[in-house]
């Protein structure tokens, strides 16, 4: 394994983990599994869905690949079996990582594997960037969310952000008030 790759040993029932950084030819899978995961009605299978607050895409090729080709940003994937079963964006900044684009496939959430990449993507930043602070932004609308990362030690900022109304890049809101809300957590050194 390098350095971008590390395995996990399954715990119980769960499916043992392989991480690495995308790279150009998982575009077309990782467009299917970010989408999946947050419209439409394949995302109705999972619980991340976005399909009530938001129709459209969530990610295209084009804008996937232009990730993949920053330098101050990392697609992580996690792997089982061979198959991408779950992805996040990282990106460096001036202060501390910011975490987004989080996706697990639906027909799998809720048995702890989100709890697992979220773990492995703090670890990634605080050792391959020496970030001590992660950030996200997460739609208001969304309190079960929330809920869940405020259980996995964030803290809700206070900090809101208007949502991005007339760039279909974001999506087609179905509703006007959406808006997102700052979560940060403070990542232990590496």
């Amino acid at each position: 394994m390098t350095s971008s790759q590390t395995s996990e040993t399954a715990s119980g029932s769960q499916p043992e983990l392989t991480y690495r950084h995308a790279v150009a030819a998982d575009v077309p899978v990782l467009v299917e599994l970010v989408n999946s995961c947050y419209r439409g009605d394949s995302s109705k299978r999972g619980w991340t869905t976005e399909a009530d607050l938001l129709d459209g895409q969530r990610v295209d090729a084009e804008g996937m690949a232009e990730l993949l080709e920053r330098t101050n940003t990392i697609v992580l994937v996690a792997e089982a079996e061979g198959r991408i079963v779950s992805c996040c964006e990282l990106q460096r900044g001036v202060n501390g990582a910011y975490f987004g684009m989080f996706s697990v496939l639906p027909t799998i959430q809720g048995g702890g594997l989100g709890k697992r990449v979220l773990a492995e993507a703090e670890n990634t930043a605080a050792r391959e960037w020496g970030c001590r602070l992660m950030r996200m932004k997460v739609l208001k609308q969304r309190p079960e969310l929330i809920a869940w990362y405020e259980r996995r030690g964030y803290t809700n900022t206070g900090k809101t952000e208007p949502f991005p109304y007339g760039d279909e890049s974001f999506g087609l809101p179905r509703r006007a008030d959406l808006a997102f809300v700052e979560l940060t957590r403070e990542l232990p050194a590496p």
